[in-house]
């Protein structure tokens, strides 16, 4: 804590700030969920009710102190209820991701010593009855959705889950929830092990309460008047801090997404509800941004001219009023009322102030799309073991930057290079207790003075803000001995070729730069990549004179114009790099794109770097084998 100012507040618990919020706003909507068509309201009173009605059931059911309480399904109102009913009830309310296998669920309900577990529908239970008898300390699995198909001593409905408790005195859960320290672990975090098995980040309701109310200052609510929508996996401390704890700090209301929302229907429920804030991952804007491309792709002429000198404008002006200067083009307001003002309505966003991305990193070519339509999209930072955010662009923002560190907060740089490039490290009362049951990799992460060792590399502006340059695990050490960020270089492909839509640099060890690439194709409705190119990559054939329609046509018979251009593409690419060792010599198209689903996406949506290598090690091998062969 500090002594006085930001960082110095009295530490309180969650359900003191539950209840502060509750005393409030009790009649005003916290949860909104689609029952039957129809929206179905619980108030902030309500809500509460039904958490303490859970925690008794937790109770009842024999939920230990500090031991977890495993959630495994689609955003909802019954996944709120059994996170915060378990920290009232002293457990550690533990997410686990719905694209987990059954393995991978085991491997956390056994580290947290999990006494119950909340899934979502049957497909989530039958992973857990796979490994029950794995799990020791299991007593008791809640199914929050759909008819149980099998009746066992274990097993409940939500319904009867809730009843489980009425008979519990309020006296004795009263007894749990004052017994409860503001210095005590109350959720477990587990990061989603991109490399080796997930660590579970401890977060103390300090940690929870302190970061939502310091985050929640920062965004300058409109007490009782945001609104958000929850659809990000709540098992990823980003979604869990914004959807569940920063908007119970200031009285927001939370609608549920529908759960095929990351397929296609979040646009829908985004133009119902008209949030008044929004994050997205980078993906998820990414993927806005080509679907309304297409639909530009398709307009007459003289829209398309309206549509770029309109972007034109917007994109001068969001560039100098993020320098402070409030010049009004001439023309901006033709452009607002005739473009930004529909694709806001389109997208929902006409009551958005703040637009938000964070958990990956973003192209420059993707914010400066959205700020050309008057849509800044501003990037956070931070990590689990940071409570989520670390730095935020708020009030004032740079493109390309994440921003400032948040107040009562401090960043380091450490053994910063001659560009002032170092490791970001952070302290402060968001920084987490420590991973639970793995001491050796808390000495890791955490100093004795309480410093965070983020991983990634960054550096600092004149003004402060804060610029990610890469992740120390990703860099690439060439046989040569170079260190090469290959995040930036992806990017440069990408934006040459537009027909790519994930690319993946190699060369760790190796004695040059290789590529792995990938097209843009339909996704099917489980998020599976299918063999038909996207409207984008159908255009970028067209182009070329090109007449196929499918990623297999491409690669099957190496299609000649649309090889050339990727060439031509890369070698654009490698005559701006800064040095001969950055360049990419080779690369081999793969016959699909990346997924969640095929393992190379983590639940983010971030690259699975070490298992993509694993599972193309044979394409990988053979472009060096080529190489060797010719020396």
């Amino acid at each position: 804590m500090e002594g006085s100012g930001p960082g110095s507040e009295t530490p309180v618990t969650v359900h003191q700030m539950f209840l502060e919020t509750v005393e409030r706003h009790g009649d005003h909507a916290a949860l909104m969920s689609k029952k039957d068509g129809q929206w179905a309201t619980l108030t902030w009173r309500q809500y509460y009710e039904e958490c303490r009605a859970a925690a008794k059931s937790f109770l009842k059911l024999g939920l230990e102190r500090f031991h977890g309480v495993g959630i495994l399904g689609f955003n909802s109102p019954e996944w709120f209820i059994a996170d915060v009913g378990c920290v009232l009830a002293g457990g550690l309310a533990a997410g686990i991701y719905t694209t987990n296998s059954p393995e991978a669920c085991q491997y956390v309900a056994a580290n947290c010593e999990a006494n119950v577990l909340i899934v979502e529908n049957q497909k989530q239970l039958d992973k857990i009855l796979k490994v029950k008898d794995q799990l020791p300390h299991l007593k008791a699995i809640v199914q929050y959705k759909g008819e149980l198909q099998q009746k066992t001593p274990f097993l409940y409905t939500w319904g009867e889950f809730m009843q489980l408790g009425e008979d519990v005195p309020n006296e004795q859960l009263d007894a749990v929830i004052d017994s409860q320290r503001a210095n005590e672990c109350c959720t477990l975090i587990y990061t989603s092990g991109t490399t080796g098995n997930p660590k579970g980040v401890m977060l103390s309701h300090d940690n929870i309460t302190w970061t939502a109310r310091t985050a929640s200052v920062a965004l300058n609510p409109n007490s009782k008047q945001e609104v958000i929508v929850s659809y990000l996996p709540l098992s990823h401390v980003a979604a869990q801090m914004i959807d569940i704890w920063v908007c119970m700090s200031f009285a927001g209301t939370t609608y549920f997404a529908e759960p095929d929302a990351l397929k296609g229907s979040l646009v829908n429920t985004l133009k119902e509800v008209r949030p008044t804030g929004f994050l997205g991952v980078p993906r998820v804007w990414e993927k806005m941004q080509e679907k309304m491309k297409a639909v530009g792709a398709k307009g007459s002429p003289l829209k398309k001219r309206l549509a770029d000198w309109a972007k034109s404008i917007g994109l001068q002006y969001n560039y100098s009023a993020m320098k402070g200067e409030n010049v009004v083009p001439w023309g901006f307001m033709l452009s607002n009322s005739l473009v930004f003002k529909r694709v806001r309505a389109a997208l929902g966003f006409d009551r958005c102030r703040i637009c938000c991305t964070g958990a990956a990193p973003i192209t420059k070519e993707t914010l400066e799309y959205f700020l050309s339509l008057n849509i800044p999209v501003r990037e956070l930072y931070g990590m689990s073991e940071s409570s989520g955010p670390h730095t935020l662009s708020i009030a004032e923002y740079r493109i390309g930057s994440c921003g400032k560190v948040m107040p009562g907060c401090k960043t380091k740089l450490q053994d910063p290079d001659a560009d002032g490039n170092g490791e970001i490290c952070f302290w402060g009362r968001h920084v987490f207790m420590g991973y639970l049951n793995m001491p050796d990799k808390t000495a890791e992460a955490l100093d004795e003075d309480g410093w965070l060792q983020s991983g990634d590399l960054g550096k600092h502006d004149e003004d402060d803000f804060l610029y990610i340059t890469g992740r120390i695990k990703e860099l690439i050490i060439t046989a040569g001995g170079e260190n090469i960020p290959p995040v930036p270089i992806e990017e440069a492909v990408k934006i040459e070729v537009p027909i790519i839509s994930n690319a993946m640099l190699i060369g760790d060890k190796l004695k040059f730069l290789s590529m792995l690439l990938t097209l843009k194709c339909v996704m099917d409705d489980n998020g599976e990549p299918t063999d038909d190119l996207s409207p984008e990559a159908l255009d970028f054939c067209r182009q070329l004179g090109v007449k196929a329609t499918k990623v297999s046509e491409i690669v099957g018979d190496k299609e000649a114009a649309v090889y050339k251009a990727i060439q031509e593409g890369m070698e654009r690419v490698n005559v701006r790099s800064t040095s001969n060792a950055q360049k990419v010599q080779k690369w081999v198209i793969l016959e699909r794109d990346f997924s969640v689903t095929g393992g190379e996406l983590g639940p983010t949506l971030k690259l699975r770097r070490p298992i993509v290598v694993k599972m193309y090690q044979d394409k990988i091998n053979k472009m060096y084998a080529v190489a060797a062969e010719k020396q």
